[in-house]
């Protein structure tokens, strides 16, 4: 058994990653902050500050800090709502016990803290916008619009098996063009650059939604039991495991054609950093989708291919002029 599959296996009967006979506090708290899922908030803004650098123009590390952080309290809104919302409807009542409602027992307070963290990061998201484009707020609204309308009542839209596209267009096109946007020197861009962020979110996005479709093949009869009706639910776990290498390959398909037609540099191909993690991940749940013990980790690798993806991506970006320069 792999390193993932053994922290999985442990993680689902109890066992801490160290052996003892029952998980503490700690890694539960540990595992609810769910740190590592911040890198899909931070995405958008990092490949568009790859992009912008690839473009010779200087980065305004106000703007970007100011958009990473209000990202960051925007996803915490998300994960601790979608906490409070599926406390509602009893699905993590048994198979989540890092959810945060679950550990506090004050279903009030999480929500109370999931409001106060929209409100910060979209103060923060307006400050951006002022100093850049209106349009900035009205995309990132956009995307808080589609993180509630994926969880929240009376839609509750990923119940009905949506939540996939749903995170594609939100992480995707509407994030890159509100970062692109908000990071985009004084009179470089007029309207929204829905053409380059739709060619440079398109990926990464679907790396990020792999993430989301990853995280319930380990929870497929506590999710029909209580009427979520995922994609891997519907499909069961077979079909969906055999969905994955499309992901993967859709992925870096987005990514690598406008390298072969010249748009890009050949640094851009950086992305298939992430293609270890993924192929991985392809083999976790071609022979272990029926086992949920053993594909706890699933969502991690995905994880660690979008994060590797992304960050290989606008890395690529940004150093490519440079290096052809030095020829």
């Amino acid at each position: 058994m792999s390193e993932p599959q053994v922290v999985a296996s442990r993680y689902a009967s109890g066992e801490p990653a160290g052996g003892s006979p029952a998980p503490d506090r700690r890694r539960l708290w540990k595992a609810a902050i769910k740190w590592p899922m911040y890198s899909v908030a931070v995405m958008p803004v990092l490949l568009a500050a790859g992009w912008w650098l690839g473009q010779g123009q200087a980065l305004r590390l106000d703007q970007l800090l100011g958009f990473l952080l209000g990202a960051v309290l925007l996803l915490a809104w998300e994960n601790l709502a979608n906490d409070v919302f599926d406390a509602d409807t009893g699905v993590d009542r048994h198979g989540k016990p890092h959810s945060v409602v679950n550990l506090t027992g004050r279903r009030d307070r999480v929500a109370w803290i999931a409001n106060g963290a929209l409100v910060a990061g979209l103060a923060l998201i307006a400050l951006v916008a002022l100093r850049s484009n209106p349009a900035v707020l009205v995309l990132v609204l956009a995307c808080c619009g589609i993180g509630y309308a994926y969880q929240g009542p009376p839609l509750r839209l990923g119940y009905r098996g949506l939540g996939e596209p749903l995170c594609w267009l939100a992480f995707g096109p509407l994030a890159t063009a509100a970062a692109l946007l908000a990071l985009a020197p004084a009179g470089a861009l007029v309207g929204v650059p829905w053409g380059a962020a739709i060619e440079l979110g398109s990926g990464p996005a679907l790396a990020t939604t792999l993430v989301l479709f990853c995280s319930h093949f380990h929870q497929v009869q506590e999710d029909a039991a209580h009427g979520k009706r995922s994609p891997v639910v519907r499909l069961g776990t077979g079909r969906a495991a055999a969905l994955v290498p499309w992901f993967v390959a859709g992925t870096l398909a987005f990514q690598w054609a406008p390298v072969l037609v010249g748009q890009w540099p050949l640094t851009a191909l950086l992305g298939g950093a992430g293609l270890p993690a993924g192929t991985a991940l392809i083999g976790l749940l071609r022979e272990h989708h029926r086992v949920p013990e053993k594909i706890h980790a699933s969502k991690f690798l995905a994880l660690r291919f979008q994060a590797l993806n992304g960050l290989g991506l606008a890395l690529g970006l940004a150093i490519g002029p440079a290096l052809a320069a030095l020829r």
